[in-house]
C-alpha cells in the first residue's frame, strides 16, 4: 500500500537570496522525495518564504517600500534557483498569507483555551526616537570587560565575553543612534514548562527513528536541564511596530515570527490543496482530512541551528492545539556546509553563490551528486572542497558511469542494430539487480545518501572491469565470429548502466530522464521496479555529461562567490589592474596596491573590462560610487608566521568583522594598531591567500620616499560608516 507523505524543508527568510546552504538542504529533501515517488508513494512536497519579522520590516523601510513589496521581489527570484538545480517542490507559498493568519490565530486560541498561554510584564530597551522595542542585535555599546567600542549586546567580538544589553557601557540603538531607555510592556507566553508539555515531549522524543540520536540527546538536555536551566516558557509576542500576524484581541501585539513561521508549513499545504494541485495528484481528501489522517506522515528537513524550535515548541503547539493538527512523524536535521574547511560566509569569500554556479556553466547535477556523495543521516557538516569536487564528478559520473553507455552502446548500434541479447541466466541478472536495488533503497530511505552513492559507484566499477576484461574492441575486429560474446558483453554493460541510472535517478533526474527517453526509448521516466527489468533495445548513444573544467571552479570563486559586482570578468580585470598600478605600498585582498600613491596611474573601470578609459585617467562619479569605502576599527592585529610583509588585521565594520591581510609589517607595530580607525574597500572581491582568505583592503599612502601611512578618518567616525 502506498505511503502518504507531507514533506517540508525549513522556510528561508525572505530578506535575501538563497545561499548554498539552502540549496544543500533542498537537494537532500528533493532526492528523498524523488526516491519515494519512484517507489510509488504519494508525496506532497511544499515550502514557503518566511516573510515576517522586524528585519524585513526595517529593510523595507530603508528602501522606501512596503514589506510585502520586498518579499515579493525576493520571491520572484526563487524559481531561478529551484528550477536551476532541479528541485521539484509541488508548491511554494508565503507566511504572509490569509491561510497562515487563520491557522496561527486558530492554534493560539486553542492553546489559550487549554490554559497554556499567559501574560506578564517584560522590561526591555526601547528606542525613543524609532518608537520601538529593541532586540539585542539592534543595540551596541562599549564592552564592560575590554572596553572595545561598538560591540553588540549579546557578545563582544574582541574579547568574546557574553554580555547583555544592560551590561554595555553607553549603549545606543543601531537604528537611530539614540540612547535606549528601559520600558515595560505586557508579553504573551506559551507555557512550555507546563507538566503536560514536559510529559508529552518526554514521550515524543523517545519514539524510534523520529529524530536522530544526536538531536534526541540535545533536546533532552534542554528538556531536563538543571534547576537553574529548567525548560523555560516561550515569549510568543512582539509589540508594534512589527511586520507579522496580529494576536487576536490584543491590539498592538503580534505573534513572534517563530510562532507563525512553522505554521507556514501548514498554510502552504492548505493553499496547495485549495489550488487543486493535490487533487491533480490523486488526493481526494480535503486539507483537514489529509492532515488528520492516521496514514499521513509529516516530515521536516531542517538545519541543526533550528532544532530547538522544531523539537520542543513546534510539536508541543501541535499536540495541544488538537485535531486536525498532528505532531511531526520525523524531524531530520543536517549540519552546515563549509567551503574548503571554512564556515560559509559570502562577505568573507568562503561562500558559493548558487546563481553564479549556474551562471558560469556548471552542471547542477554535478552539485547534486557531490552533495549526495557526502551526506549521511547524522548531523554533520559537509565540506565543499574544489579539488575533491572535480575529482569526484570527473571520476565517478564521467569516468565510471557515463563511460559505460558511451562505450557499449556504440558496439550494439553498429553491429546489432540496437538489439540486446544475453547469454546465460537472465533470471540471475534480474535477481542480482533486485537485491542491489533493495540495498540502495534502504540507504535512500535512511537518508544515507553517501552509502547509496558508494554502492552505485562500486557497481559501476564492476561493470567497467567486466567490460574491459572481455575487450569488446578486440572482439569487434571479427564481429561475425564473435557475435554472441560481443553482443552479450555489451548487453550486460548496458543492462548494468540502466540499473545504475534507475538507482541514481533521484540524484540525477535530468540525466535519468534523457537516458530513459533517448537511449532506451521509454515514454515515461524510470520507477524503482525498473531496476530488475532487462532492456531489449537501445538507441544510438547521445552525449550525457561533460567533465568539470578546473577553470569553471576558478570562475566560481573569482568574484568572491557573488560578493563583488561585475562577475568573474570584473574580478580578473581588477586583479590585472592591480598588477599594472602597483606601487611600493601595502597589499590588500587581491594583491592590489592599497596605496594612495603620489604617482598618477590610469585605472580601468573594473566593472566593465571592455570599457575604454579616458586618456587623462579620469573616472565618472558613477564609477567612483561603485567602490564601497567604509570606516573600520582595527579590533586586532597580529604577526603571521612565515610572512615577511603581511600583518593579519581583524576589522570591525559595525555590522560584521572581517579578516584582511595587509602588507604594512615594515611600518607598524601590530600592538599599536589595535583600536585605531582606518579605511577599507568593503566590496572588493575576497582573495584566498596562503595564510587564509582576505576580505577587503585597507588604504595607505606612499610616495617616492620610504614609508607607508594608513589612512584614518577624523575622530567621531563610527565603524561601518560609508565614505563618499
Amino acid at each position: 500500500m502506498a505511503r502518504k507523505f507531507f514533506v517540508t524543508t525549513a522556510l528561508p527568510y525572505a530578506n535575501g537570496p538563497f545561499h548554498i546552504g539552502h540549496i544543500m538542504e533542498y537537494i537532500q529533501a528533493d532526492i528523498w522525495v524523488r526516491f519515494q515517488r519512484m517507489l510509488g508513494n504519494v508525496v506532497h512536497f511544499v515550502c514557503a518564504d518566511d516573510a515576517h519579522g522586524a528585519p524585513i520590516m526595517l529593510k523595507a523601510e530603508s528602501e522606501g517600500i512596503t514589506p510585502q513589496e520586498l518579499v515579493a521581489r525576493i520571491a520572484a527570484d526563487r524559481p531561478k534557483y529551484l528550477n536551476g538545480f532541479h528541485i521539484a517542490f509541488d508548491h511554494w507559498y508565503s507566511t504572509d498569507s490569509p491561510e497562515n493568519t487563520e491557522l496561527s490565530q486558530d492554534i493560539y486560541r486553542r492553546l489559550k483555551a487549554a490554559g497554556l498561554t499567559y501574560q506578564k510584564p517584560v522590561e526591555q530597551f526601547y528606542d525613543p526616537v524609532k518608537g520601538m522595542f529593541l532586540a539585542d542585535r539592534y543595540i551596541k555599546g562599549e564592552c564592560p570587560n575590554c572596553h572595545a567600542k561598538d560591540q553588540y549586546a549579546d557578545a563582544c567580538e574582541v574579547c568574546s565575553i557574553v554580555n547583555t544589553p544592560t551590561d554595555l557601557i553607553n549603549p545606543y540603538s543601531t537604528l537611530s543612534g539614540a540612547k535606549p531607555v528601559m520600558k515595560t510592556s505586557d508579553h504573551y507566553f506559551f507555557r512550555l514548562s507546563d507538566p503536560r508539555c514536559v510529559e508529552f515531549l518526554t514521550e515524543w522524543l523517545t519514539a524510534p527513528d523520529r529524530l536522530q540520536p544526536q538531536v534526541v540527546n540535545k533536546a533532552r538536555e534542554w528538556l531536563t536541564g538543571k534547576d537553574d536551566e529548567a525548560l523555560g516558557d516561550w515569549d510568543i509576542s512582539r509589540d508594534a511596530p512589527y511586520f507579522g500576524i496580529p494576536i487576536p484581541d490584543a491590539p498592538g501585539k503580534y505573534f513572534y515570527v517563530w510562532l507563525d513561521a512553522p505554521v507556514g508549513y501548514l498554510a502552504s499545504l492548505k493553499n496547495y490543496f485549495a489550488s487543486g494541485k493535490a487533487r491533480a495528484q490523486g488526493e481526494a481528501r480535503t486539507f483537514e482530512e489529509f492532515l488528520a489522517a492516521a496514514d499521513t506522515e509529516q516530515l521536516h528537513f531542517i538545519g541543526k541551528d533550528i532544532i530547538y524550535f522544531h523539537t520542543l515548541f513546534w510539536p508541543a503547539m501541535l499536540k495541544f492545539a488538537g485535531a486536525p493538527y498532528k505532531v511531526p512523524n520525523h524531524v531530520y536535521a543536517h549540519g552546515f556546509i563549509t567551503v574548503s574547511g571554512e564556515k560559509m560566509s559570502k562577505s568573507r569569500g568562503t561562500g558559493i553563490s548558487p546563481l553564479r554556479y549556474l551562471g558560469v556553466g556548471m552542471n547542477p547535477e554535478w552539485l547534486r551528486y557531490y552533495i549526495a556523495a557526502k551526506l549521511n543521516s547524522n548531523v554533520e557538516d559537509l565540506d565543499f572542497n574544489p579539488d575533491d569536487f572535480i575529482a569526484r564528478v570527473n571520476s565517478d559520473l564521467v569516468g565510471k558511469y557515463v563511460n559505460i553507455a558511451s562505450r557499449a552502446a556504440s558496439f550494439i548500434t553498429r553491429f546489432f542494430d540496437g538489439a540486446l541479447a544475453y547469454s546465460g541466466d537472465k533470471d540471475l541478472l534480474a535477481r542480482e539487480a533486485h537485491g542491489l536495488a533493495k540495498a540502495v533503497a534502504g540507504h535512500y530511505e535512511a537518508r544515507e545518501l553517501g552509502k547509496a552513492m558508494r554502492e552505485i559507484m562500486a557497481l559501476a566499477d564492476r561493470i567497467n572491469h567486466d567490460f574491459d576484461a572481455h575487450q569488446p574492441w578486440v572482439l569487434a575486429k571479427d564481429a561475425a565470429a564473435n557475435k554472441v560474446e560481443l553482443q552479450d558483453v555489451c548487453s550486460r554493460a548496458l543492462q548494468g548502466f540502466r540499473l545504475l541510472t534507475v538507482l541514481i535517478a533521484p540524484v540525477l533526474p535530468e540525466v535519468a530522464r534523457r537516458v530513459a527517453r533517448d537511449l532506451f526509448g521509454m515514454s515515461r521516466g524510470f520507477i524503482w521496479s525498473d531496476a530488475d527489468v532487462l532492456p531489449e533495445r537501445v538507441n544510438a548513444y547521445q552525449h550525457l555529461m561533460t567533465r568539470v573544467d578546473p577553470k569553471q571552479l576558478d570562475a566560481l570563486f573569482d568574484d568572491g562567490s557573488g560578493a563583488a559586482a561585475g562577475g568573474a570578468a570584473a574580478a580578473k580585470a581588477s586583479a590585472a589592474s592591480a598588477k599594472a598600478t602597483a606601487a611600493p605600498a601595502a597589499k590588500g585582498t587581491s594583491g592590489q596596491s592599497s596605496s594612495a600613491s603620489t604617482k598618477q596611474t590610469a585605472s580601468p573601470n573594473v566593472t566593465d573590462p571592455n570599457q575604454q578609459v579616458p586618456a587623462d585617467g579620469t573616472i565618472s562619479i558613477d564609477e567612483f560610487k561603485r567602490v564601497d569605502l567604509r570606516v573600520a576599527r582595527i579590533a586586532n592585529a597580529e604577526h603571521i608566521e612565515g610572512a615577511d610583509k603581511l600583518l593579519k588585521l581583524t576589522l570591525d565594520l559595525g555590522s560584521e568583522t572581517r579578516t584582511v591581510f595587509a602588507g604594512i609589517k615594515s611600518a607598524y607595530d601590530p600592538a599599536k594598531l589595535i583600536g585605531r580607525l582606518t579605511v577599507v574597500v568593503a566590496n572588493l572581491a575576497p582573495r584566498k591567500m596562503k595564510f587564509g582568505v582576505s576580505q577587503g583592503m585597507v588604504l595607505a599612502a606612499s610616495g617616492e620616499a620610504p614609508g607607508l601611512y594608513l589612512l584614518s578618518p577624523d575622530s567621531g567616525a563610527q565603524p561601518g560608516m560609508r565614505i563618499s
